[in-house]
């Protein structure tokens, strides 16, 4: 468990699941075995594994307590959850809940809950199993979901959807994601499904959208007193993305559309000092970046402890 202060806000960290993923080259198309290589330095052990080609991934919550409230910012994999294409997914018996209390957090205490987009590993202790049911995990929360996401992956919609990762679609690897873990929150009626450039949290927290990797992605900006923070989702998968941000992953529903994206995030967290918080890092979680040529590099890496 960590926690750390910017300004009023306080920011917890609580991984779910902690996994090598790959083969890098295969997620990752367009960064080449070089471009790994040289930068092996600085991503081993945290971030890549040369002997499996495989990157490093955290499954994680941030807990962001703001004005009163607690925010919940992605929700995981999921207990007992059905991901026949995902087996490390598959059925899941985690202490995640465990690790909420032990952060002084319990489902009844989360205010807001923001799903940054509508994939399997950011949305799955939305709900939790009982008696049978898929029942809200957070019973007192609003469920902050965008509403792109909402329609595009809403089976009644019939949507194209182009995420790949080699011989199966991200549609596969979603599975029954949105009837197991987005529909009962709508019914039960905690969803609000927000629209728009965005929407204000509170004083500190704003929700932006971050279209690319899935139609509805956004991010949550934290700016309170001189700090900045920015919890970017699926913007990015692997730290090595700073040096090379025009490669995107074989996940994304619009490649083009999150190369841009990430630039003109990660140019703003330049020029602001803002800390980026991807959803995935392991290690310290996120990084200060400071532009060098057409790309990034990291100035400091945030205060978290290695995970």
């Amino acid at each position: 468990m960590q926690t750390i202060t910017l300004g009023a806000v306080e920011i917890t960290r609580v991984v779910e699941w902690h996994a090598p993923m790959g083969p890098a080259a295969a997620v990752f198309p367009g960064l080449t075995p070089d471009k790994w290589e040289e930068h092996a330095a600085w991503l081993v052990p945290d971030f890549w594994d040369p002997e499996q080609d495989a990157f490093s991934v955290n499954v994680q919550t941030w807990v962001l307590r703001s004005g009163g409230m607690t925010v919940l910012v992605d929700t995981g994999v999921g207990n007992d959850k059905e991901r026949p294409h995902m087996p490390a997914w598959t059925h899941l018996r985690t202490g995640y809940l465990d690790r909420l209390a032990a952060a002084g957090v319990r489902p009844e205490d989360v205010d807001v809950v923001v799903n940054t987009h509508l994939h399997p590993d950011h949305v799955g202790w939305n709900t939790r199993l009982v008696d049978g049911e898929w029942v809200p995990t957070f019973p007192n929360a609003t469920y902050l979901i965008p509403r792109s996401d909402f329609d595009h992956w809403n089976p009644a919609e019939d949507r194209p959807r182009r995420g790949t990762l080699g011989d199966v679609t991200v549609e596969q690897i979603c599975g029954s994601m949105f009837e197991d873990s987005i529909l009962p929150v709508h019914r039960a009626g905690h969803a609000v499904l927000w629209e728009g450039e965005r929407r204000r949290i509170d004083s500190a927290l704003t929700l932006e959208a971050a279209p690319g990797h899935t139609p509805g992605s956004c991010v949550v900006r934290l700016e309170s007193g001189t700090d900045r923070a920015l919890f970017a989702g699926d913007m990015m998968h692997t730290p090595l993305q700073f040096a090379e941000p025009d490669c995107d992953t074989c996940l994304s529903e619009d490649q083009a559309g999150a190369v841009r994206t990430r630039r003109r995030l990660l140019e703003q967290a330049a020029d602001t000092g803002t800390l980026v918080f991807p959803g995935h890092f392991p290690g310290h979680g996120g990084a200060e970046v400071r532009r060098e040529g057409s790309a990034f590099a990291i100035s400091r890496w945030a205060p978290f402890d290695r995970t």
